[in-house]
């Protein structure tokens, strides 16, 4: 069931929600968290698509902001919302709001937010592109109890990491690091079995690849061994490479969904590896709400190491 509305209002917007559950037949709420994605029209369907996907497994309040560019100073000057509630088979397993923000009140999203949060329910703020220097701080960020955004989505990856590391805050994470959780729990296990110390490192990976910078520290940080970063043809990351005093251990998927895991002494193994899908990524962000300490480990590097070990002293 969709419900549009033009030049309305919070309130309005609320009671067409409650309209919309009574009207299919399922007026209690059984949401357990807001997901609010501020995005642009280019990105809107990819990202609400991801989300409906994504609420299967974490039902939820979908709030997408779409701020409009003014093309005349009278839609400059002129506050308006409009909005598109979309409840039943047309939002998932949740409820869907589509903000269309116009004029001076683009400039308070927060305010239009804030009255549709569910209550006494966890706020997640996602931004597919264009995510502010400091997502902590960001009027709509401040609400959240995660802050997602996706070092994918900008121009200069490098550049906007060391920017994501001077602002860490509890609650922030980045997809390019989610999108390593297979790598990361490959990797583990392989220490695992191996049992043997790492003494060198190199992580292989298209130029510019956020998901390897990550690794590479997050490696430095945990083996306390330097890592050669090398560029490869990509896709995203290629292949890791730890060296011991047993042999090398290898991780590698050039492409594809398969990788292949060599250990010392063993004989190669294939492994599931696959480039995971966007509802996939946010999926899993959802199922945790707390600090993502390793993604601070990542973000710092060795210097994370260095803080944890003066905080002990």
């Amino acid at each position: 069931m969709k419900i549009d509305l033009t030049d309305t209002t919070a309130s309005k917007i609320n009671k067409a929600l409650v309209r919309g559950r009574r009207a299919i037949g399922t007026p209690a709420v059984g949401m357990v968290l807001t997901m609010v994605i501020v995005t642009d029209e280019e990105n809107a369907y990819d990202a609400l698509k991801a989300a409906e996907e994504a609420s299967h497994e974490h039902p939820s309040r979908t709030l997408v902001v779409i701020k409009r560019h003014a093309r005349t100073l009278r839609d400059r000057t002129a506050s308006r919302l409009d909005a598109e509630v979309r409840v039943g088979s047309e939002a998932g397993t949740g409820e869907t709001v589509i903000l269309r923000l116009y004029g001076e009140v683009t400039g308070h999203a927060d305010s239009v937010v804030l009255p549709l949060l569910l209550p006494d329910a966890p706020v997640v703020v996602w931004w597919p592109v264009d995510a502010p220097r400091n997502p902590a701080k960001d009027p709509l960020g401040a609400l959240a109890q995660r802050r997602i955004t996706d070092l994918y989505a900008v121009e200069s990856p490098m550049e906007v990491l060391r920017t994501r590391a001077d602002s860490y805050a509890p609650g922030d994470t980045d997809l390019a690091w989610t999108r390593l959780t297979l790598w990361r729990s490959m990797l583990a296990a392989a220490l695992d079995q191996a049992r043997t110390e790492v003494t060198s490192a190199a992580v292989e990976a298209e130029a510019d690849n956020p998901s390897a910078e990550l690794l590479a520290r997050w490696l430095e940080a945990r083996l306390k061994v330097d890592v050669n970063r090398v560029v490869s043809g990509g896709p995203v990351v290629t292949t890791v490479r730890l060296g011991t005093d047993k042999g090398e251990i290898v991780l590698d998927r050039p492409d594809g969904p398969l990788a292949t895991l060599t250990l010392p002494g063993q004989p190669p193994r294939s492994l599931a590896l696959k480039v995971r899908p966007l509802s996939e990524l946010i999926a899993e962000e959802l199922r945790r709400l707390d600090a993502d300490e390793m993604y601070e480990v990542a973000l710092r590097g060795a210097d994370a190491s260095t803080e944890e070990a003066s905080a002990r002293v």
